[in-house]
């Protein structure tokens, strides 16, 4: 390689670095705020929301714990987020088996229909959804929410799954059916626990999207059944924001879900990489 080239590719290299470095400080200093700002008062918020705390306090929190109370917002928010999660985890990857071994037009037009249904907002159906389907809400809001979750994501889920179990061969389903298994058999003990990367990914996405759903629970929920990020509402007034309580409020909502992210963070790499593109 001659220096010139050499030369460019150091340059190169340099250019993505500094233009990573210039991206990851725009994403992290939003919460760096969020975390100062929660040890100020209203009105050093007020004054200078840029400035560093004359002195941390964690009053903030502890009001924020009571009146957004954290206990019973937190068992609801976990929940229905592991309900909805698991249930999305075994429907979509027995609906994706199911589309992608039996090759035929219902099951390729089944899966064009899923994938489709990814671009409709649920805001252009949050009118006729909610008044067709009020009644199970008066019944059970939190096992509807459950139900609504589910259906919302089940499309994702299913191409994620879809395209990962693409890449496993056909000859281990037949090797098995030789053997005697029946599908059911053959799906649990010898295909899904080949899918853990993908799992692990459709695992989080869904949990972030359920955990810091707004508009959805506000729909559905009561107050006895409200879930974190409807919690953190309360410190909105009609004439007044009591910004401290909203910063500690918001940290202390985003830290369960930032730690199940990390905890799986290497395994949906793994999954976004080998099940999203085939």
């Amino acid at each position: 390689m001659s220096k010139s080239m050499a030369s460019r590719a150091r340059l190169g290299r340099t250019a993505i670095f500094v233009l990573g470095l210039v991206l990851s400080l725009a994403y992290v200093s939003p919460f760096a705020l969020v975390f100062l700002n929660s040890f100020k008062t209203k009105y050093e918020i007020v004054d200078n929301p840029l400035s560093w705390p004359t002195e941390f306090s964690w009053d903030n929190f502890s009001q924020a714990l009571e009146k957004m109370k954290f206990v019973m917002s937190l068992t609801n928010s976990v929940i229905i987020t592991v309900l909805s999660v698991s249930a999305l985890i075994i429907v979509s990857s027995m609906l994706a088996y199911l589309l992608q071994r039996n090759k035929n037009k219902f099951t390729k037009v089944t899966f064009l229909i899923l994938v489709s249904s990814m671009i409709v907002p649920f805001q252009a159906l949050m009118i006729p959804f909610m008044a067709q389907f009020a009644p199970i809400v008066e019944i059970s809001n939190q096992g509807a929410l459950i139900f609504f979750y589910i259906g919302f994501g089940v499309a994702l889920s299913t191409f994620l799954y879809h395209g990962f179990i693409s890449n496993i061969p056909m000859e281990l389903d037949e090797a098995a059916a030789i053997d005697g298994a029946s599908d059911f058999t053959i799906f649990w003990r010898i295909i899904f626990p080949m899918l853990k990367p993908v799992t692990a990914t459709v695992a989080i996405i869904n949990a972030l999207w359920i955990w810091n759903d707004f508009l959805l629970p506000v729909l559905v929920l009561t107050p006895e059944t409200q879930t974190l990020p409807l919690s953190t509402y309360l410190f909105y007034g009609s004439y007044e924001t009591a910004y401290g309580q909203v910063m500690a409020g918001l940290l202390l909502a985003v830290i369960p879900i930032i730690a199940f992210y990390l905890i799986l963070q290497r395994q949906f790499i793994s999954g976004i990489s080998s099940g999203a593109v085939k």
